[in-house]
């Protein structure tokens, strides 16, 4: 699938980023100079934060060229343009797009503020697709327009949330809550109730963290307690009548304002370069998102399901070490000295482990399983190498004995060419009932000596390390 990217400023580049990480071949097309060098940034960025967030690789990147409109939109499944807010650009572009697009491209803008009207002049065509950067970790886009169906199923593919909105209104619905609230931060700043520091505590020190999990209105009917909503409203609900907010009034931003503000800005956080900010935003995010993913809950609930969409089928039995496992190590499996924690292994050998139980029938969501498990009851680990965030490994492992109610596996941890450590781990069949171990189910156990049939000669080598 090709995508076509027109615009490469900080929506556009996040855009390329996005698709391209998704296996999509990327075709960009941006007149403007220092094109080329944005979106390596971006691309940079993007390959990696994006990959830490998944327990599972990412496809195969696709292919990625610059050239001329028409080579971008020619053969593209998808056309984006994310160019500045100017109706008559966007006009512009559009006539010149839908003269060389394909008739069942989806044709989207990113534009934060045009209706799909607004934006269409006539033709139809165009919806809106809005993003929030980074455009490469955040899923949201809002989709408006008379048809989104096609367009909502491409996003959800690459990993995206599509929130579909049916009714246009400029500034569509998080922009315009996101404005409210800036809004009244330049009026606390411009009469001198708050500077932008103390601004940005009181969002990401008390109600930006609950909006992460639980958002606006479900966070408020927690205030209601057992009463719910009702209550809250009941509670609250007068308050809202009272002058506390400016509601859509702007100061004015005079010479003087903006200059109080980027000097409170640049107090908070000039000592800062660019780099440095989107470098401590990445992760930051990735280590919130992978948060909200342990729990199932907010966006973490869309990368579960996106990574179950990527998970590949387990191995089947062969002459050669079971790949079980690859992908990027994380920012938060790392600690203070800068690489892998010691605790993270033991996760590594837990997943692989756990890709031989899918295999054999034994695994968290394989059915007829619920009353029997395996436990692990040894582990003999050796560190080889340092790993850092972001690089990416394989685990390869081997079954050294599978017999009744026992099975030994030895992985090794590759990164690149080099073998970073290795696990040789018992693990016991356990009967849930008795909480004791027990022999698995005899076409349980005929699938692992399958398993251990083909890797006999395999297994010599480390049967010393077995037997501990």
């Amino acid at each position: 699938m090709k995508a076509a990217i027109l615009g490469t400023g900080v929506i556009g580049a996040g855009w390329a980023a996005r698709f391209l990480l998704a296996g999509w071949d990327v075709a960009v097309h941006d007149p403007a100079s220092g094109a080329e060098a944005r979106l390596d940034a971006t691309l940079a960025a993007a390959r990696r934060v994006l990959p830490m967030l998944s327990e599972v690789a990412l496809p195969p990147e696709g292919s990625l060229r610059f050239g001329t409109l028409e080579e971008a939109v020619r053969g593209a499944a998808w056309v984006q343009e994310s160019a500045p807010e100017r109706l008559d650009l966007k006009h512009e572009i559009w006539r010149e797009v839908l003269e060389h697009a394909a008739p069942d491209a989806v044709l989207a803008s990113s534009t934060s503020g045009f209706t799909p009207t607004a934006l269409n002049g006539g033709t139809g065509r165009v919806i809106v697709a809005h993003p929030f950067n980074p455009v490469y970790l955040l899923p949201l886009v809002e989709l408006v327009g008379p048809e989104t169906a096609q367009a909502a199923a491409i996003l959800t593919r690459i990993g995206m949330y599509p929130l579909e909105i049916t009714a246009e209104i400029d500034g569509h619905i998080a922009d315009r809550l996101l404005e409210s609230v800036w809004r009244e931060a330049l009026w606390l700043v411009n009469d001198g109730v708050a500077t932008t520091g103390q601004i940005d505590e009181a969002i990401r020190m008390g109600f930006g963290l609950r909006w992460a999990q639980m958002g606006l209105f479900e966070t408020y009917r927690l205030g209601g307690g057992e009463g719910g909503f009702a209550q809250f409203l009941a509670q609250f609900g007068p308050a809202l009548k009272w002058p506390w907010s400016h509601l859509t009034d702007v100061p004015d931003l005079d010479a003087a304002l903006v200059q109080k503000i980027a000097a409170q800005s640049d107090a908070q956080s000039g000592h800062l370069s660019t780099e440095a900010l989107t470098t401590l935003r990445d992760h930051n995010l990735v280590a919130l998102l992978r948060a909200l993913k342990q729990r199932n809950a907010g966006a973490g609930k869309l990368l579960n399901a996106h990574e179950q969409s990527l998970t590949p089928p387990p191995p089947p039995p062969g002459p050669a070490p079971l790949v079980t496992l690859r992908r990027t190590i994380p920012v938060d499996w790392t600690d203070y000295n800068g690489h892998m924690n010691e605790s993270r292994y033991g996760q590594l050998w837990s997943d692989a482990g756990d890709t031989i139980l899918v295999a054999i029938g034994m695994g968290p969501e394989s059915p007829g399983t619920q009353g029997a498990t395996w436990f692990t009851v040894d582990n003999h680990i050796r560190y080889l190498a340092e790993t850092q965030a972001g690089e990416t490994c394989e685990v390869r492992t081997t079954i050294l004995l599978a017999e009744g109610k026992k099975l030994r596996m030895h992985h090794e941890m590759w990164v690149g060419e080099t073998l970073s450590a290795t696990c040789t781990q018992l693990l016991l069949h356990i009967d849930l009932a008795t909480r004791r171990s027990a022999p698995p189910a005899p076409d349980v156990a005929e699938r692992l000596q399958a398993y251990a049939a083909a890797h006999r000669e395999l297994a010599a080598p480390h049967a010393q390390a077995g037997s501990r």
